[in-house]
Protein backbone atom coordinates (compact mmCIF):
# COMPACT_ATOMS: atom_id res chain seq x y z
CA UNK A 1 0.00 0.00 0.00
CA UNK A 2 2.87 2.38 0.78
CA UNK A 3 3.95 2.19 -2.87
CA UNK A 4 0.46 2.69 -4.32
CA UNK A 5 0.01 6.43 -3.81
CA UNK A 6 2.15 7.35 -6.81
CA UNK A 7 -0.39 5.76 -9.16
CA UNK A 8 -2.07 9.16 -9.34
CA UNK A 9 0.54 11.45 -7.81
CA UNK A 10 -0.90 14.62 -9.33
CA UNK A 11 -4.30 13.97 -7.74
CA UNK A 12 -2.61 13.24 -4.42
CA UNK A 13 -0.74 16.53 -4.58
CA UNK A 14 -3.83 18.49 -5.63
CA UNK A 15 -6.30 17.10 -3.11
CA UNK A 16 -4.45 16.10 0.06
CA UNK A 17 -4.50 18.83 2.76
CA UNK A 18 -1.39 20.67 3.84
CA UNK A 19 -0.24 21.15 7.42
CA UNK A 20 -1.17 23.91 9.89
CA UNK A 21 1.02 27.00 9.64
CA UNK A 22 1.31 26.93 13.43
CA UNK A 23 2.98 23.51 13.24
CA UNK A 24 5.52 24.64 10.66
CA UNK A 25 6.23 27.79 12.67
CA UNK A 26 6.72 25.88 15.92
CA UNK A 27 9.16 23.43 14.36
CA UNK A 28 11.18 26.18 12.69
CA UNK A 29 11.24 28.29 15.86
CA UNK A 30 13.15 25.69 17.89
CA UNK A 31 15.71 24.62 15.27
CA UNK A 32 19.40 25.47 15.62
CA UNK A 33 19.57 26.06 11.85
CA UNK A 34 17.53 25.79 8.66
CA UNK A 35 18.50 22.43 7.11
CA UNK A 36 15.47 20.12 7.04
CA UNK A 37 15.27 16.49 5.95
CA UNK A 38 11.72 15.50 4.96
CA UNK A 39 11.28 11.72 5.22
CA UNK A 40 8.64 10.23 2.93
CA UNK A 41 8.16 13.67 1.40
CA UNK A 42 5.64 12.39 -1.15
CA UNK A 43 4.76 15.12 -3.63
CA UNK A 44 6.39 17.77 -1.47
CA UNK A 45 3.46 19.26 0.44
CA UNK A 46 5.23 19.72 3.79
CA UNK A 47 8.57 20.37 2.09
CA UNK A 48 7.14 23.38 0.24
CA UNK A 49 5.74 24.74 3.48
CA UNK A 50 9.11 24.45 5.22
CA UNK A 51 10.82 26.03 2.23
CA UNK A 52 8.37 28.95 2.37
CA UNK A 53 9.31 29.34 6.06
CA UNK A 54 12.94 29.86 5.08
CA UNK A 55 14.34 26.34 5.32
CA UNK A 56 16.57 24.43 2.93
CA UNK A 57 14.76 21.13 2.41
CA UNK A 58 15.93 17.76 1.12
CA UNK A 59 13.30 15.10 0.59
CA UNK A 60 13.68 11.33 0.79
CA UNK A 61 10.89 9.44 -0.97
CA UNK A 62 10.70 5.76 -2.00
CA UNK A 63 8.23 6.31 -4.87
CA UNK A 64 9.86 7.86 -7.94
CA UNK A 65 6.48 9.03 -9.26
CA UNK A 66 5.77 11.03 -6.11
CA UNK A 67 9.35 12.34 -6.07
CA UNK A 68 8.98 13.65 -9.63
CA UNK A 69 5.95 15.75 -8.66
CA UNK A 70 7.90 17.14 -5.69
CA UNK A 71 10.81 18.02 -7.96
CA UNK A 72 8.50 19.88 -10.32
CA UNK A 73 7.55 21.95 -7.27
CA UNK A 74 11.20 22.85 -6.73
CA UNK A 75 12.05 20.32 -4.00
CA UNK A 76 15.29 18.35 -4.15
CA UNK A 77 14.44 14.68 -3.62
CA UNK A 78 16.47 11.48 -3.38
CA UNK A 79 14.58 8.26 -4.13
CA UNK A 80 15.03 5.72 -1.33
CA UNK A 81 13.42 4.41 1.81
CA UNK A 82 14.72 6.17 4.90
CA UNK A 83 16.07 2.89 6.25
CA UNK A 84 18.31 2.40 3.16
CA UNK A 85 19.02 6.05 2.28
CA UNK A 86 22.68 7.14 2.25
CA UNK A 87 23.18 10.49 4.06
CA UNK A 88 26.72 10.72 2.62
CA UNK A 89 27.99 12.56 5.68
CA UNK A 90 25.35 15.28 5.58
CA UNK A 91 23.80 16.72 8.75
CA UNK A 92 20.47 18.42 9.38
CA UNK A 93 18.73 20.60 11.93
CA UNK A 94 15.40 18.78 11.63
CA UNK A 95 14.11 15.44 10.47
CA UNK A 96 10.39 15.71 9.75
CA UNK A 97 7.84 13.37 8.21
CA UNK A 98 4.34 14.42 7.16
CA UNK A 99 1.86 11.52 7.34
CA UNK A 100 4.68 9.10 6.50
CA UNK A 101 6.43 7.88 9.67
CA UNK A 102 3.96 5.00 10.03
CA UNK A 103 5.70 3.47 6.99
CA UNK A 104 9.11 3.71 8.74
CA UNK A 105 10.41 1.27 11.33
CA UNK A 106 9.99 3.40 14.49
CA UNK A 107 13.28 2.35 16.12
CA UNK A 108 15.44 2.19 13.00
CA UNK A 109 13.97 5.48 11.81
CA UNK A 110 14.77 7.21 15.08
CA UNK A 111 18.27 5.75 15.08
CA UNK A 112 18.87 7.03 11.56
CA UNK A 113 17.49 10.45 12.52
CA UNK A 114 19.88 10.58 15.46
CA UNK A 115 22.77 9.89 13.11
CA UNK A 116 22.01 12.81 10.79
CA UNK A 117 20.75 15.40 13.28
CA UNK A 118 23.03 18.06 14.69
CA UNK A 119 22.99 18.47 18.49
CA UNK A 120 19.87 20.46 19.38
CA UNK A 121 18.18 19.34 16.18
CA UNK A 122 14.60 18.10 16.17
CA UNK A 123 12.95 14.86 15.12
CA UNK A 124 9.30 15.64 14.44
CA UNK A 125 7.06 13.17 12.59
CA UNK A 126 3.48 14.46 12.33
CA UNK A 127 0.14 13.02 11.23
CA UNK A 128 -3.36 14.30 10.63
CA UNK A 129 -6.15 12.97 12.85
CA UNK A 130 -9.36 13.39 10.86
CA UNK A 131 -12.77 13.49 12.53
CA UNK A 132 -14.89 12.63 9.50
CA UNK A 133 -18.61 13.22 10.14
CA UNK A 134 -20.27 9.96 11.24
CA UNK A 135 -22.64 9.99 8.25
CA UNK A 136 -19.68 9.96 5.85
CA UNK A 137 -17.79 7.30 7.83
CA UNK A 138 -20.91 5.12 8.03
CA UNK A 139 -21.44 5.43 4.28
CA UNK A 140 -17.82 4.48 3.64
CA UNK A 141 -18.10 1.51 6.00
CA UNK A 142 -21.23 0.24 4.24
CA UNK A 143 -19.71 0.62 0.78
CA UNK A 144 -16.40 -0.96 1.84
CA UNK A 145 -18.19 -3.99 3.27
CA UNK A 146 -19.87 -4.49 -0.10
CA UNK A 147 -17.14 -3.48 -2.54
CA UNK A 148 -13.90 -4.07 -0.61
CA UNK A 149 -14.81 -6.81 1.89
CA UNK A 150 -11.16 -7.73 2.44
CA UNK A 151 -10.13 -4.17 3.32
CA UNK A 152 -7.62 -3.93 6.20
CA UNK A 153 -9.31 -0.71 7.35
CA UNK A 154 -11.92 -1.23 10.08
CA UNK A 155 -14.31 1.59 9.26
CA UNK A 156 -16.91 0.16 11.59
CA UNK A 157 -14.55 0.80 14.48
CA UNK A 158 -13.72 4.24 13.08
CA UNK A 159 -17.40 5.11 13.04
CA UNK A 160 -17.85 4.15 16.69
CA UNK A 161 -14.59 5.41 18.25
CA UNK A 162 -13.09 8.91 18.57
CA UNK A 163 -10.33 9.45 16.02
CA UNK A 164 -7.89 10.54 18.73
CA UNK A 165 -8.34 7.17 20.45
CA UNK A 166 -7.66 5.28 17.22
CA UNK A 167 -4.50 7.23 16.43
CA UNK A 168 -2.96 7.30 19.92
CA UNK A 169 -1.30 3.86 19.57
CA UNK A 170 0.56 5.21 16.52
CA UNK A 171 1.87 8.17 18.48
CA UNK A 172 2.84 5.88 21.35
CA UNK A 173 4.81 3.65 18.95
CA UNK A 174 6.64 6.67 17.55
CA UNK A 175 7.55 7.90 21.03
CA UNK A 176 8.63 4.42 22.17
CA UNK A 177 10.82 4.08 19.07
CA UNK A 178 12.52 7.37 19.89
CA UNK A 179 13.15 6.27 23.47
CA UNK A 180 14.57 2.92 22.35
CA UNK A 181 16.85 4.54 19.78
CA UNK A 182 18.48 6.79 22.39
CA UNK A 183 20.17 10.11 21.86
CA UNK A 184 17.00 12.17 22.28
CA UNK A 185 15.25 14.00 25.07
CA UNK A 186 11.82 12.83 26.20
CA UNK A 187 9.34 12.94 23.30
CA UNK A 188 6.52 15.48 23.41
CA UNK A 189 3.20 15.63 21.58
CA UNK A 190 2.24 18.90 19.92
CA UNK A 191 -1.38 19.27 18.78
CA UNK A 192 -2.81 21.74 16.26
CA UNK A 193 -6.57 21.87 15.63
CA UNK A 194 -8.05 22.99 12.31
CA UNK A 195 -11.13 22.60 10.14
CA UNK A 196 -11.81 22.26 6.44
CA UNK A 197 -15.07 22.33 4.55
CA UNK A 198 -15.61 20.00 1.60
CA UNK A 199 -18.17 19.99 -1.18
CA UNK A 200 -19.31 16.62 -2.46
CA UNK A 201 -17.08 16.89 -5.52
CA UNK A 202 -14.04 17.96 -3.49
CA UNK A 203 -14.34 14.99 -1.15
CA UNK A 204 -14.87 12.49 -3.94
CA UNK A 205 -11.89 13.96 -5.81
CA UNK A 206 -9.48 13.12 -2.96
CA UNK A 207 -11.06 9.83 -1.89
CA UNK A 208 -9.24 7.74 -4.56
CA UNK A 209 -5.91 8.78 -2.97
CA UNK A 210 -6.72 6.76 0.18
CA UNK A 211 -4.56 3.66 0.42
CA UNK A 212 -7.40 1.14 0.45
CA UNK A 213 -8.75 2.56 -2.83
CA UNK A 214 -5.60 3.29 -4.82
CA UNK A 215 -5.48 -0.18 -6.37
CA UNK A 216 -9.20 -0.73 -6.99
CA UNK A 217 -10.45 -1.42 -10.54
CA UNK A 218 -12.32 1.54 -12.03
CA UNK A 219 -15.77 -0.06 -11.76
CA UNK A 220 -15.38 -0.88 -8.07
CA UNK A 221 -13.97 2.57 -7.32
CA UNK A 222 -16.95 4.14 -9.09
CA UNK A 223 -19.27 2.12 -6.85
CA UNK A 224 -17.49 3.42 -3.74
CA UNK A 225 -17.69 7.01 -4.95
CA UNK A 226 -21.37 6.65 -5.83
CA UNK A 227 -22.26 5.37 -2.37
CA UNK A 228 -20.28 8.03 -0.52
CA UNK A 229 -21.53 10.76 -2.83
CA UNK A 230 -25.14 9.80 -2.09
CA UNK A 231 -24.46 10.12 1.64
CA UNK A 232 -22.96 13.59 1.20
CA UNK A 233 -25.92 14.62 -0.97
CA UNK A 234 -28.19 13.58 1.89
CA UNK A 235 -26.18 15.88 4.19
CA UNK A 236 -26.82 18.86 1.93
CA UNK A 237 -23.97 18.42 -0.53
CA UNK A 238 -21.03 19.10 1.76
CA UNK A 239 -19.64 18.99 5.28
CA UNK A 240 -17.02 20.47 7.58
CA UNK A 241 -14.36 18.15 8.95
CA UNK A 242 -12.64 18.89 12.24
CA UNK A 243 -9.05 17.69 12.44
CA UNK A 244 -6.00 17.76 14.68
CA UNK A 245 -2.44 17.45 13.42
CA UNK A 246 -0.23 15.77 16.00
CA UNK A 247 3.57 15.96 16.02
CA UNK A 248 5.69 13.67 18.17
CA UNK A 249 8.83 15.76 18.73
CA UNK A 250 12.16 15.07 20.42
CA UNK A 251 15.40 17.05 20.62
CA UNK A 252 18.75 15.49 19.66
CA UNK A 253 20.84 15.57 22.83
CA UNK A 254 24.36 15.14 21.48
CA UNK A 255 26.67 13.09 19.29
CA UNK A 256 26.25 9.32 19.33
Amino acid sequence: MAESFGADAERYDRTRPGYPDALIERVVAVLPGTDVLDVGCGTGTAARQFRAAGCAVLGVEPDARMAEVARRGGIEVEVATFETWDPAGRAFDAVVAGTAWHWVDPVVGAERAAQVLRPGGLLAPFHHVFETPPEVTAALAAVYRRVVPDSPVDLGRQASSPAAELYQPLFDRIADGIRQAGGFGEPEQWRFAWERSYTRDEWLDQLPTHGVLTGLPADRLAEVLEGVGAAIDAMGGGFTMSSVTVAVSAVRQGAV
